[in-house]
């Protein structure tokens, strides 16, 4: 997919040109987010970046800055619509943008940020970087100081994110101890001759985890790890000393591992920057992006009073670095963004008897942290993004009632009436779109305005997301009462398409939860959680577990009665599984779905004390894999009329829902009318003919991998 150009300098609006555009708005078509009729009537406002000082918001004199716009526009919806046009040009923010209870529509009406017809605003949490000059000539790696202090994980080049210095190692190559790692394959000893070794972190990628954890010093064959990140890596499931599956390791973020083109590396402490050039390079031609904010955009007011009637179209959301695995809590993975932070009390033989849980770990799970979204919405109702692109990101894109540790406002939940459609989400370090909250008042909220509730995504195309924690789907939703996700495309991912669910919090426990020791840290609830009445319908996923091997395609957990999952067509998936109920998935319906080319086409992971009990599998095709679905008391999971087929000799049931599955005309987000779908004889060939672009062939990690894609071989509940 191309990418809207950078425009850099001072930029300048002919007045004469501002003038046209205004009148023509009324007529924008696909460019506008407020109705034809309803514009008519709005009030309107203008923001170019780089205008002259001293602006009042009209065509003619428009703000420099959105800031800018924020209070004149909320004065003026007291009594219209407004539409605030924004000119494209790049809005570098040196801190981000927040809209409060007192920044939205008043009265009923909306305030709609909107990019003017035929450009793209860019607002970016990054520096341009310039002044290179050479380092090393023989491997041509080139420097620039930054300024001391300065800290990312993700470095942009020419609007793509470039790979960390980083060298894979063998697990044979060390031992694992209560400290850290002992080197056993004497070609690593140059490591204790480095310098800068506390900047140094082990990834490990796992089954359903990625795990980072920084070293404090080497010495010797010894690897002293800093905590608590070390001992919260090495405890409860898929650890970094004992993966479930996988287990691929890297050292990263060191000058010596410099070792291909495209790499860099940051001294936070000298503030000297690094960069592997192509061989005749001069990284001076290209666009270098050096994040500066870890979040761009916060919309957040409160229970009583929550922002409002806000829309945004047209954006391009880009240049973000979450630093919170830069830390001592580094990244201790759990699943899906969440992970642990802070010291815990732990048994003497964690470290052997806590690879796969143990009774202590459950202390964690209430207190497992989400990792916050470079745009973020809480305690909101009535908000939209619509033509956005979400692009080189450092974490997840768009964050929507996530707890309130994850969010900047430190007001989490309370998300009510929030519309994400025809939006793109590549490029990004964590998921595309994440959903809802993990912690209690997620799912057992102690004031009702805090339930997640009446969220629509639908008709965006999320495209080789989780670059850098690949544990993360393209769409996630948690806790959520009445989520629609519909008509999106999740493809190329190194986990799972779209997943729904989250927890042990159902009414009367899970007898397995009791035998791990979760009910001594929390409480066995008596009342449902906000999961219910969620639709999961005609998606199109593709290319998933490019990285990973538990989870699906399409995947559940915990009890979502009144749920439906249905008319999604899935295929190259690297032959694991589709359709997925994983540990207390319950009262879901599982009907009209396309599965092609899986390991296992459905699967309820099910035993006698989990609860995985009461969905219905109907009328659904595939062509081939494993049916794991638990029938008979006491799961009573049900198969009726689903339909194995040879090859691709889809009926014509079938082929209607393959055709109408995925992106479809939004109206308003720039996707063309119609689409169409050859459906081949191989399992992985599927050629869509609207705007697959550039990103179908994009690799999600530029560093040396051998092949993760596995099976469902171990269904490990967490």
């Amino acid at each position: 997919m191309s990418r809207p150009r950078v425009l850099r300098g001072r930029w300048a609006v002919p007045v004469a040109l501002f003038a046209l555009l205004a009148g023509s708005v009324a007529t924008a078509g696909a460019a506008s987010a407020v109705p034809a009729e309803r514009q008519a009537a709005a009030a309107t406002l203008y923001v170019a970046p780089g205008a002259a000082p001293g602006g009042n918001g009209s065509a003619r004199k428009p703000f420099a800055t959105i800031a800018q716009a924020q209070q004149p526009a909320h004065r003026l919806s007291a009594d219209a619509d407004v539409v605030v046009h924004l000119a494209g040009g790049t809005y570098r923010q040196s801190k981000p943008l927040t809209f409060g209870s007192g920044d939205g529509g008043q009265n009923g009406h909306t305030i709609s940020y909107q990019a003017m017809p035929g450009q793209r605003p860019v607002v970016t949490g990054a520096k341009q970087v310039t002044g290179w000059q050479v380092q090393d000539q023989t491997n041509n790696v080139w420097s620039v100081h930054v300024g001391t202090g300065v800290n990312t994980r993700q470095l942009y080049v020419n609007g793509k994110e470039a790979p960390r210095a980083a060298i894979q190692v063998s697990r044979s190559d060390f031992t694992f101890t209560r400290s850290g790692l002992t080197i056993t394959n004497p070609a690593l000893n140059y490591l204790a001759g480095l310098s800068d070794q506390n900047h140094m972190e082990v990834e490990s990628l796992n089954s359903f985890t990625d795990r980072y954890a920084p070293v404090r010093s080497i010495s010797g064959s010894t690897i002293t790890m800093q905590q608590p990140a070390w001992n919260n890596n090495s405890w409860g499931y898929d650890t970094i000393n004992a993966p479930f599956a996988g287990g691929t390791m890297y050292l990263e973020n060191n000058y010596a591992f410099l070792r291909q083109a495209g790499q860099w590396y940051l001294n936070s402490s000298t503030g000297d920057l690094y960069y592997r050039a192509q061989p005749g390079q001069n990284p001076s031609s290209l666009d270098i992006e050096l994040p500066r904010l870890q979040s761009l955009l916060g919309i957040s007011g409160s229970y009583g009073s929550p922002a409002t009637g806000l829309r945004f179209t047209g954006f391009r959301f880009t240049g973000t670095s979450w630093l919170g695995p830069s830390g001592s809590d580094g990244y201790a993975d759990q699943q899906s963004g969440a992970h642990i932070t802070g010291a815990y009390a732990m048994p003497a033989d964690w470290l052997t008897n806590c690879k796969s849980g143990c009774p202590q770990f459950e202390a964690t799970r209430n207190r497992w942290t989400q990792m916050p979204a470079a745009v973020q919405v809480s305690a909101a109702t009535n908000i939209t993004f619509s033509g956005d692109t979400f692009s080189e990101l450092g974490q997840a894109g768009l964050g929507v009632g996530n707890d309130g540790a994850a969010t900047a406002s430190r007001t989490g939940l309370g998300a009510n009436g929030i519309t994400i459609t025809g939006n793109t989400f590549t490029d990004d370090a964590g998921s595309g779109i994440q959903v809802g909250g993990i912690q209690p008042d997620a799912h057992h909220p102690g004031n009702p305005r805090m339930t997640n509730q009446n969220i629509v995504i639908s008709n965006n195309r999320v495209s080789g997301v989780g670059t850098d924690y690949k544990e993360t789907a393209a769409i996630l939703s948690t806790y959520v009462t009445n989520a629609t996700i519909t008509h999106n495309q999740c493809d190329h991912l190194p986990y799972d398409g779209i997943d729904i669910g989250w927890g042990a919090n159902d009414p009367g426990g899970s007898q397995d939860y009791v035998n791990r020791g979760t009910y001594n840290y929390q409480p066995v609830y008596s009342t449902p959680t906000t999961l219910k009445n969620n639709t999961v319908s005609s998606n199109l996923v593709f290319n998933t577990k490019n990285s990973m091997f538990d989870g699906g395609s399409i995947y559940s957990l915990s009890a979502a009665p009144g749920s439906v999952i249905s008319d999604n067509y899935m295929y190259d998936n690297r032959h694991t599984t589709a359709l997925y109920l994983d540990e207390g998935s319950r009262y879901l319906t599982v009907s009209h779905n396309v599965v092609q080319g899986a390991g296992n086409w459905a699967l309820t992971n099910a035993n006698a004390n989990n609860h995985t009990d009461d969905s219905t599998f109907s009328d659904n095709w595939y062509n081939g894999g494993n049916t794991y679905v638990a029938t008979g008391p006491p799961h009573n999971n049900a198969l009726t009329g689903n339909v194995q087929v040879s090859g691709t000799n889809w009926p014509q049931g079938a082929k209607e829902v393959i055709q109408r599955a995925g992106l479809r005309s939004s109206g308003g987000g720039g996707f063309p009318t119609g689409h169409h779908r050859l459906v081949t004889g191989s399992d992985s060939l599927c050629l869509d003919v609207y705007g697959a672009g550039g990103n179908l062939g994009r690799q999600l990690d530029q560093r040396p991998r051998k092949n993760t894609a596995g099976t469902n071989q171990d269904f490990t509940p967490r």
